[in-house]
């Protein structure tokens, strides 16, 4: 029988013990399965009355008596039924405080009544701003971050670790900051410099460089999906690199992060938009597009808008909204109704949904081009109409002819071809998208992808099962309530830019603590909260919640500057420490979640090219434009439904960095992709981190690599001095940024002795070596010389391969 269910009132004392003690327990273990949406067994722990009422089992509780109630003797593994279920018993503490809470007749706190479901989850109360926390040593502390760390070190009674070489220090935090490693001049300079703000006046100059908006750029690039090309089988190039050099632009000027926001959702929807707020809604335009033959047009629309409301989801909120599309989420308090609340912002692009519009193919797109390059581009568009109005004519004339039977088809009639073939030739350096000789376009043709909003908007359903065929109630504009539950004033609806303003209001508890602990975790391997994109109820908890939030308002009160939190991060202690591993943190904090040292990190795939340019001196350090072609293995775009021909650039376009080197979604250049480089399909919020030996062969054998090893070679012989020695302390410094050690000398300066006899013996392996595309040697260079210059490209490509170069301390 039910046990009665009467109205009780419970002391201050037993509700604060609710709502701290027990609410946790319940949320941690019990309501991911038993929940309102999701009453596994019958049972749901929502609410007191839900409790009490029980489950298939019937009731599960008898107030004031834990030892004859169902779920003590469940969790305490008393019975057949044991909870929670697959999973190891509760712990001791967990298991009291469930008794005690039965024993008390189930307290339940009235703030909970008409509370969205784990409304008090740690990520959707607003971060409130701490006080510094007192430590021992504070002489080591520099800035307040340090204070939050190190409070935390003594607790577990650990020692931070001591603070890495001024030579380590320097190439970390420019490998940091901009992606790129000192120079030796920049070394020296460094090392002289003994004033108290010499560290702060490195990080000062490297915050103001260009290059600076290159690396960070690239994470959010990362986030934004992008690539340059649609995806799928056809894997068409797209015009979309204006947003690219906007973002780096937006990094650089150090946007404040709420009009970041802002202009990237809704830029098209602000008073009299500029070309940059245009340009910058091209953010929800690098979702995949499909446009093969056959395609329902709106079933991919649909899936674009789908990935618009996850991609928002864990980029600026943290979440995983996008499970929520086909049911209800199964652990965060977000409806399926709240997805397609969200989608409805999103639903009213004026994208292509039918066939007869297949001409369009990217509207709507922003058009660039000057007067003249539109006069110049009608004219070539008039004379590509009439040489297609040919070869239609000829077609429709050959078709009103009888023809023999066992006749030639149509198109292999040698005129038909003849005609054919001047149009594709006419055609060609337009840059057609989806044509196979397509190449990326001249200026005139330039256009970008943005958002633009239908002149009346279109109705939002709930799709059941996430089938765009299958309508269900429809829905307006809004926002999942649990985020909204500390906002003042109306709901959020209308459109983007009330979805954007939203976002980054700071009624908002999530935005702030996302976007800290994602560049928390590009210095330290890993976030505060180390699940970047899921700060829900089964994502990690903060290893250091105080500081989180410190970092938030931090963030919140300067501004929104992410150029002022990067600064606070790389000029504490914390940063500054050594990265070698401690014997005695082997055991306690195996993975460094407490921060008592650095962390080694192998750089992004883009880097380490970006580093070999370099140390090699080949550089070219332009920004912005059209992306580049430099070298990749020959067939390697040959996995797509379209075979695309890769024009490898030979002049300077060849040594641009790797952020603007064109990118294929369905095959991108294969050194991106061995490491690690994430394929545009979906949003990346941290990028892994491989280990493997094609890694290694890449940087021995690729095309490119050797190329810069030649060059590096070169400089070397040129720039190091006249003898061997003199040469490695050169290329270490170029390459390591340090001087060598006795044992690495000696092994290299034998290594080089071999080498040069093995290419003054063997004449024409040093002439292939130094002839390969890119080598651009000396034809009339002396046999010595060019043993020589082998000799020290075989060293360039030993450097460039061992793991330090491809390492951050």
């Amino acid at each position: 029988m039910a046990f009665a269910q009467q109205s009780v009132s419970f002391s201050p004392q037993a509700l604060s013990f609710f709502t701290g003690k027990v609410s946790p327990v319940l949320r941690n273990n019990c309501e991911t399965c038993h929940n309102a949406s999701n009453k596994s067994g019958g049972l749901s722990f929502e609410s007191r009355e839900s409790v009490l009422k029980g489950g298939n089992l019937g009731p599960v509780v008898k107030p004031g008596a834990p030892d004859d109630s169902l779920l003590i003797q469940a969790i305490e593994h008393k019975g057949k039924l044991q909870m929670p279920m697959g999973k190891p018993q509760l712990a001791p503490e967990d298991i009291a405080v469930l008794r005690q809470w039965v024993e008390q007749s189930l307290p339940w706190s009235a703030a909970a009544a008409g509370k969205p479901r784990n409304w008090d989850h740690w990520a959707f109360q607003p971060p409130k701003r701490p006080p510094a926390p007192q430590v021992s040593q504070k002489t080591w502390v520099r800035n307040p971050i340090d204070n939050f760390v190190l409070a935390r070190l003594e607790k577990e009674h650990l020692e931070p670790s001591p603070e890495a070489d001024r030579a380590t220090l320097l190439r970390r935090v420019s490998l940091d900051l901009t992606g790129l490693p000192p120079t030796p001049q920049e070394m020296q300079a460094f090392l002289r410099d003994r004033s108290k703000n010499a560290w702060e006046k490195v990080v000062d100059r490297l915050l103001a460089s260009p290059h600076y908006g290159e690396r960070w750029g690239r994470h959010w690039l990362d986030a934004a999906r992008y690539a340059d090309s649609d995806g799928y089988s056809i894997d068409a190039p797209r015009p979309v690199w204006k947003y690219r050099d906007w973002v780096i632009d937006a990094f650089n000027k150090d946007m404040p992060f709420t009009e970041f926001t802002i202009d990237q959702i809704a830029g098209d929807l602000l008073p009299d938009p500029t070309t940059d707020q245009l340009i910058a809604t091209g953010f929800n335009r690098n979702t995949p597009g499909n446009f093969e033959g056959g395609i329902d047009f709106e079933e991919y629309r649909n899936d674009a808008v789908a990935d618009r409301v996850a991609t928002t989801g864990s980029v600026f909120l943290g979440l995983t909204i996008g499970c929520a599309r086909c049911h209800d989420h199964k652990y965060d308090p977000i409806s399926q109704k709240d997805f397609y609340r969200i989608f409805a912002y999103y639903n009213n692009n004026d994208e292509i949904t039918k066939q007869s519009q297949r001409d369009e193919f990217y509207k709507p797109w922003l058009d660039l081009a000057t007067a003249q390059e539109k006069a110049d581009a009608k004219v070539y568009w008039e004379k590509a109409t009439q040489l297609s109005r040919e070869v239609v004519d000829y077609m429709e004339q050959l078709e009103s002819q009888p023809r023999p039977e066992g006749a030639a088809p149509i198109y292999k009639d040698p005129e038909f071809q003849k005609k054919v073939a001047a149009l594709r030739e006419f055609m060609k350096p337009l840059g057609i998208p989806g044509s196979p000789e397509y190449h990326w376009p001249k200026p005139w043709t330039t256009r970008t992808l943005i958002m633009r909003e239908l002149p009346s908007p279109r109705e939002t359903y709930v799709l059941q099962g996430g089938d765009f065929l299958r309508h269900g109630d429809r829905v307006y504009p809004g926002v999942p309530a649990v985020l909204t539950q500390y906002r003042k004033g109306p709901p959020v609806s209308g459109n983007r830019l009330d979805l954007a303003k939203w976002i980054v209001d700071p009624s908002n508890p999530v935005t702030a603590r996302v976007q800290v602990n994602r560049i928390w975790q590009e210095y330290f391997g890993k976030g505060l909260v180390e699940t970047q994109d899921d700060f829900g109820l089964i994502g990690a908890r903060p290893t250091h919640p105080e500081l989180l939030d410190w970092l938030a308002t931090e963030f919140m009160a300067r501004g929104w500057s992410q150029k002022a939190i990067h600064r606070l991060i790389v000029t504490s202690a914390t940063y500054r420490q050594s990265s070698d591993v401690r014997p005695d943190l082997e055991k306690v904090d195996p993975y460094n979640k407490l921060l008592a040292r650095q962390t080694r990190l192998r750089l992004d795939a883009e880097i380490i090219r970006d580093s070999a340019l370099v140390a090699s001196g080949l550089l070219n350090p332009e920004m912005a434009g059209p992306p580049v072609h430099p070298p990749i293995p020959p067939n390697a775009m040959s996995g797509t439904q379209v075979k695309r021909p890769w024009n490898t650039d030979v002049g300077p376009e060849r040594y641009r960095r790797g952020v603007y080197t064109f990118f294929f979604r369905a095959s991108p250049a294969p050194s991106l992709g061995l490491f690690d480089a994430p394929d545009g399909t979906q949003s990346c919020t941290r990028r892994i981190r491989s280990v493997s030996p094609l890694q290694s062969l890449t940087l021995l054998n690729d095309e490119a690599f050797v190329e810069f090893a030649g060059a590096l070679a070169k400089r070397v012989v040129k720039e190091g001095g006249a003898t061997d020695q003199d040469r490695l302390g050169y290329i270490y410094e170029l390459v390591l940024s340090r001087k060598p050690e006795p044992k690495e000398s000696a092994r290299l300066l034998k290594f080089v002795a071999d080498e040069r006899q093995v290419y003054a013996e063997d004449t024409k392996s040093a002439s292939d070596l130094l002839t390969r595309p890119g080598m651009t040697a000396d034809a009339s260079a002396s046999a010595s010389d060019k043993a020589e210059l082998a000799a020290w490209t075989s060293v360039g490509r030993v450097m460039l391969n061992i793991d330090e170069f491809m390492t951050r301390d």
